[in-house]
């Protein structure tokens, strides 16, 4: 099968990996540009536009996909079908017809649950149970296309957005594989009009902890935003990223330190910080990072 792929964080990497493996025909890579990064501000390619190029694949990187002659240039590849994988670049209708079996999103939720940009995040921080990978025919809407295979998986109970990343990116891999070798006998199934709920990019105000809620709320707080923005907190009045935790036992006032493992209080329960990052320096399970840095007990938070 002709296929164009398009990706371009780390996430869509493996799913052009097994595109290739599986021995598809990549008539073009789509990604998007390269932008400044790094203490020089160089312009570095995006994980797809570099795993692309090591394989010997042909990259494309429009700024858009509006012009006539950006979709004229795509329809010209003759497509039978898109793949589309954190893009991150909107797709007008020309772009969507264009494939004789049109495009299809490998999107990390199970839909119509946590439509939009940050699905795992929002998945763990709403404290969900499970999610999954849909394989989604794609429409104008902001993913409320039908959905042609779906694949569930339990969310661990320390599971970082990280590690679930990693691991549904790697389902995502299999799962569209599966879809295309099928894809003739698939019948795409219309998303169901209740449980519908959107996965809104996160922002940076939504880092800081705040101790008075309960320790179940600050427990998906950190491990949903792990690795990225990062939850953190102060520490003698130094800011402290929280990449890893857990639910632990214990009370007291909200942020204090409770014992010399890093178990804290919160507004009811207490978390155990398992990973951190000082700024400036690399993460540190908590056990290293006390060896550097005494934090004692009946410390605030």
């Amino acid at each position: 099968m002709r296929v164009i792929f398009m990706g371009t964080p780390d996430f869509s990497v493996p799913v052009l990996d097994a595109l290739v493996a599986a021995g598809q025909e990549i008539a073009a890579v789509y990604c998007q540009p390269p932008r400044p990064a790094g203490r020089g501000k160089k312009d570095r390619p995006t994980p797809v536009h570099a795993r692309a190029e090591a394989l010997g694949l042909t990259v494309r990187h429009p700024v858009s996909l509006k012009s006539a002659q950006e979709q004229d240039a795509f329809a010209a590849l003759k497509a039978d079908v898109a793949v589309v994988v954190a893009y991150g670049l909107l797709l007008p209708q020309p772009i969507l017809d264009a494939p004789l079996q049109g495009c299809l999103n490998i999107h990390a939720s199970l839909l119509p649950r946590w439509r939009g940009a940050a699905p795992i995040h929002r998945a763990i921080m709403a404290g969900d149970a499970q999610t999954g990978i849909c394989i989604m025919q794609m429409e104008a809407g902001l993913d409320t296309g039908p959905v042609l295979l779906q694949q569930a998986t339990d969310i661990g109970l320390q599971e970082t957005t990280a590690q679930l990343h990693d691991r549904l990116s790697h389902m995502g891999s299999d799962l569209i594989v599966a879809a295309l070798t099928r894809l003739p006998h698939l019948t795409p199934e219309p998303q169901p009009r209740d449980g519908v709920t959107y996965a809104s990019k996160i922002d940076k105000s939504e880092a800081r902890i705040d101790w008075t809620r309960t320790a179940t709320e600050v427990d998906r707080q950190i491990r949903g935003l792990s690795p990225f923005p990062g939850a953190w907190t102060e520490i003698d009045g130094q800011r402290v990223k929280l990449l890893a935790s857990c639910l632990a036992e214990g009370q007291g006032t909200t942020g204090e330190v409770l014992d010399d493992n890093l178990t804290v209080a919160c507004g009811e329960g207490a978390v155990r910080l398992l990973r951190l990052q000082r700024a400036g320096k690399g993460a540190q399970d908590a056990e290293e990072f006390l060896r550097g840095w005494n934090v004692a007990t009946g410390s605030r938070l």
